[in-house]
C-alpha cells in the first residue's frame, strides 16, 4: 500500500501542489470497492489574483470552500451536467485549488467524477479515508516527473488573454 498524501503536501503554493500532483494516485472508495487511478491531468487556480480563478469573483456560497484549509475538497457542478474536483491548496484563507482533469482511465474533468461517483456531498470534506476520496504518493514518482509538460488551461478564455495562457496546466503523456 502507498502512502497517503497528507494535509501538508497541499498547503504549499498552488503550482508547486499541481506539478507534483501529477503522477500520484487519486483513491476512491465506492461501498467496498477501491479504485486507484494514476493522476495524469491536472490545472492550477492560484487565488484572487487569477482572473480564471473562482475566488477572482470574490466569496460567495459557491467559493466558500475554497478558502477552507488545504487538503479541503472543492466539488462545483457545471454545465449543468459535470461535477469538477478540485483539492483546496495553500493557507485557510487563501482561495486556491488544483482541478484534477484526468487520470490514465478516465480523460476529461466530467468523465472522471461520473466514473468515480463524486458529487457535492464530498464538498468541504477532507481528503482522506474517512471521507472516502483520498491521493497516495506513487512509488515510481522520479521517472514520470521528466514526463511532465505544462501548457495553458483549458476553457478559461473569459479570463483574458494574460490568465487564460498561463502555462497552469500540468499533464503527463
Amino acid at each position: 500500500m502507498s502512502k497517503i498524501i497528507g494535509k501538508k503536501f497541499f498547503d504549499r503554493k498552488t503550482l508547486t501542489v499541481a506539478r507534483n500532483l501529477a503522477g500520484q494516485y487519486l483513491v476512491r472508495k465506492i461501498g467496498k470497492k477501491i479504485i486507484r487511478e494514476r493522476i495524469t491531468e491536472v490545472e492550477a487556480y492560484v487565488g484572487p489574483q487569477d482572473l480564471a480563478c473562482h475566488a477572482s469573483r470574490g466569496r460567495t456560497p459557491r467559493t466558500e470552500t475554497m478558502f477552507c484549509p488545504a487538503g479541503t475538497i472543492y466539488v462545483y457542478f457545471v454545465y449543468g451536467m459535470h461535477y469538477m474536483l478540485n483539492i483546496v491548496t495553500e493557507g485557510e484563507g487563501y482561495p486556491a485549488a488544483v482541478l484534477i482533469r484526468g487520470t490514465e482511465n478516465f480523460k476529461g474533468p466530467g468523465v472522471l467524477t461520473r466514473e468515480l461517483r463524486i458529487d457535492k456531498k464530498l464538498n468541504g470534506k477532507k481528503v482522506s479515508r474517512a471521507s472516502g476520496l483520498w491521493l497516495e504518493y506513487s512509488e515510481k514518482i522520479s521517472g514520470l516527473k521528466k514526463k511532465i509538460k505544462s501548457s495553458p488551461r483549458i476553457g478559461v478564455n473569459y479570463a483574458g488573454p494574460i490568465w487564460s495562457q498561463k502555462k497552469y496546466r500540468f499533464t503527463i503523456d
